[in-house]
């Protein structure tokens, strides 16, 4: 199962997504550390009902909202600040957001952020930042974590960033290791992944 298949939604009308999807097909999973028993994929996530894909303006439909409210305190947002807030991102540049769809109830499962910020070091170059990692409690098991974090670390890479970074709790540091995340000497919990510089 692949993205095309969900290039348009029910009512027919292409959906709008915050970045181009054609660039999770270009990432190649053999270049994480990550092991994933069995092998799967951004384009292969394991189930003929999953799809790993850009969010989507529509996705305030499929419970986006609801899943970052297992992670962190959204608020109530209206269907009028998601639509200002996706034009903003997707017209500024720089976010991309990912999610995990289940197509059977077209609800969104999984999500992670990749913000990137221009630099003026590593000539002009660009570093990520992986923000806001949720899997839907109910889908444990399926290794849709690793997956949504190696799908947007290896598009830090794919997009030319010399560094992805993150913080996360100590619970997670041990996680993050095995997906090639390193401690940052001196710096609490901030973790980063050092990719070739691009230049």
């Amino acid at each position: 199962m692949g993205m095309d298949k969900f290039s348009a939604n029910g009512e027919g009308k292409a959906s709008e997504y915050l970045y181009p999807p054609e660039i999770l097909k270009r990432l190649d999973f053999s270049n994480s550390p990550a092991i994933f028993k069995p092998k799967i994929s951004a384009t292969q996530p394991g189930e003929d009902w999953m799809v790993v894909r850009p969010l989507q303006r529509s996705d305030y439909d499929k419970g986006f909202l609801q899943l970052l409210g297992q992670l962190t305190s959204v608020g109530n947002v209206t269907r009028k600040q998601f639509d200002e807030r996706f034009t903003q991102m997707k017209q500024s540049g720089g976010y991309y957001v990912t999610v995990i769809e289940d197509t059977r109830s077209s609800k969104i499962i999984g999500a992670a952020t990749l913000t990137i910020e221009q630099k003026f070091i590593h000539n002009c170059s660009f570093r990520g930042r992986l923000e806001d990692v949720v899997v839907n409690d109910t889908y444990r098991g399926k290794q849709l974590g690793k997956l949504i974090v190696v799908t947007v670390s290896l598009l830090a890479q794919e997009l030319g960033c010399y560094k992805m970074s993150l913080d996360c709790k100590d619970k997670l540091i041990k996680f993050y290791e095995t997906l090639g995340y390193k401690m940052e000497p001196g710096n609490s919990n901030a973790m980063n992944m050092r990719f070739d510089d691009p230049s």
